[in-house]
């Protein structure tokens, strides 16, 4: 009997001790405040990478989780009057021209090409053309809040497209052998690096008989164009650009048009 009322005296003694040891209100409020506050996530990107749009544009077209948080779900796509929407599910991943190693630009001036490195920037079109296919499918961003984002998808065909013109006449120069030679200017200025010298540039002209020694491999099935502001319908100049991924090295042709005609008039390396 004794040894079964000492039990029962420890039993009560614990129950007393945890109930004087179970922490007030104030107590749980001042641990509470001592608990550090819980760390939202960063999403995806560095501001540095938001910056300039090429920048996040490399990003985007080479990692899905990241596409499909910058698309603004549900997408649209249009065709003229015709609208239809999107869902994640139904998105599949695009590279664009990731998987080339390379991409082309099309621009009216030297101007104008300083926009790449326009940080104020807030708008982008990425068109994709399949120049035998007669259609462009256009990608339209918007930097909203720091960050880019796909907001919309258009499709039109090349004759709608603000470089109408110069598209047609590309599709026949890269294609058509004869026609390309009658679409060279009587002398093209070029500008090439030194092989022998690091900094330097070899300078003169090529004429059209010369031309195939050092005509540059164009793409011929689908080009891309990155538009940056606003472009010319009836300008007078185009420079198409291949610019490669990851080595900076471009390309640059310059066409231009006389009496309705384009012809090529410079290339530089």
């Amino acid at each position: 009997m004794r040894l079964f009322a000492a039990s029962v005296m420890v039993m009560l003694f614990l129950v007393c001790c945890s109930e004087s040891r179970k922490p007030s209100k104030q107590d749980t409020d001042d641990l509470d405040e001592e608990l550090p506050a819980v760390t939202p996530v960063v999403e995806d990107l560095p501001k540095g990478a938001e910056v300039l749009f090429d920048d996040f544009m490399f990003n985007f077209a080479s990692d899905r989780s990241l596409q499909l948080r910058r698309i603004m779900f549900p997408l649209s796509i249009t065709r003229s009057e015709h609208v239809e929407h999107v869902d994640t599910g139904q998105w599949s991943m695009e590279p664009f021209f990731m998987d080339r190693g390379e991409y082309t630009l099309i621009f009216d001036t030297q101007e104008q090409m300083e926009l790449v490195n326009d940080t104020t920037v807030s708008m982008a079109v990425v068109e994709k053309i399949y120049l035998e296919a007669d259609s462009v499918r256009q990608y339209l961003f918007n930097r909203q809040d720091g960050r880019w984002k796909l907001v919309e998808v258009r499709l039109q065909s090349v004759d709608d497209n603000v470089n109408a013109s110069f598209l047609e006449f590309y599709r026949r120069f890269v294609t058509d052998s004869m026609f390309r030679q009658n679409s060279l200017c009587d002398e093209i200025a070029f500008s090439f690096a030194d092989p022998e010298d690091d900094f330097g540039q070899m300078e003169g002209f090529i004429t059209p008989d010369s031309w195939e020694a050092f005509a540059p491999s164009l793409p011929k099935d689908s080009i891309y164009n990155i538009v940056y502001g606003e472009q010319d319908a009836n300008a007078r100049q185009k420079i198409f650009i291949i610019r490669g991924i990851g080595n900076e090295q471009d390309m640059e042709l310059t066409f231009l048009q006389e009496h309705g005609r384009w012809k090529l008039s410079k290339l530089t390396e």
